[in-house]
């Protein structure tokens, strides 16, 4: 078989099979999910599927209006879909890296922009952080997800996790920042002296503390949020 052949193109990226369950890295940025039943999903995040598997928006009122009022709060945030069926569905996210979690009854937050999918057994509620809100355009928001069942999240290349201790906080950049353990409750924090460092010559430098036991989830890239360009 010749080097760069047709043939050996689809050799090296055919689909494998590899009998891992529901949720499945067909590669480190594609998510394969073995579908029998329903699935949460980022709305726009589908790229491929074979079998019979139906598409629905989140409906207004699918989740209560609680969470729509969230939702309408943060700029409509991470639209979800629902599929429902059998087959396989693959997703990603602008190529994105993602990461599986399968939760065993706890907690985590995860950036609204970097939850890709999970299983509808895991309880999820959008949390507004409003102390932001009126020093970011837009302000940030995140989805608290708790409950047995598996999760996928993305970042912008490979992700770090930095523990919390109490006699040991971290502090973030919140456009870096991907997701964080249940147990914590972020403060925010300014530091004006910083924004000089960083160049910025508008604004003060804003940054995340998690105080307390837990651990922190940060990519090597400052995300830009849709609802900041808008603004």
């Amino acid at each position: 078989m010749s080097r760069y052949s047709l043939e050996e193109f689809v050799k090296q990226t055919v689909q494998q099979e590899k009998g891992e369950g529901l949720f499945e890295l067909e590669t480190p940025r594609l998510l394969e999910i073995n579908l029998n039943g329903q699935i949460w999903a980022k709305s726009g995040a589908m790229v491929s599927y074979r079998g019979n598997i139906k598409y629905e928006r989140e409906g207004i009122l699918e989740h209560g209006l609680g969470k729509m009022f969230k939702k309408a709060l943060t700029g409509e945030g991470t639209s979800l879909m629902k599929a429902t069926g059998n087959g396989k569905l693959y997703v990603a996210d602008q190529g994105k890296k993602i990461s599986i979690l399968n939760l065993q009854g706890e907690s985590i937050f995860v950036n609204g922009n970097d939850l890709l999918a999970f299983e509808p057994s895991i309880n999820w509620d959008i949390k507004l952080m409003r102390k932001i809100a009126g020093m970011m355009s837009g302000g940030l928001f995140n989805v608290r997800l708790e409950g047995h069942g598996m999760i996928a999240i993305t970042s912008h290349y490979e992700p770090l996790t930095l523990l919390v201790t109490p006699d040991n906080p971290v502090f973030t950049d919140p456009n870096a920042t991907v997701a964080w353990s249940g147990t914590l409750s972020p403060e925010f924090v300014t530091d004006i002296s910083f924004k000089t460092f960083l160049g910025r010559g508008s604004g003060e430098s804003i940054q995340m503390k998690f105080s307390g036991n837990g651990f922190v989830v940060v990519q090597p890239y400052e995300e830009v949020y849709y609802s900041q360009q808008q603004s």
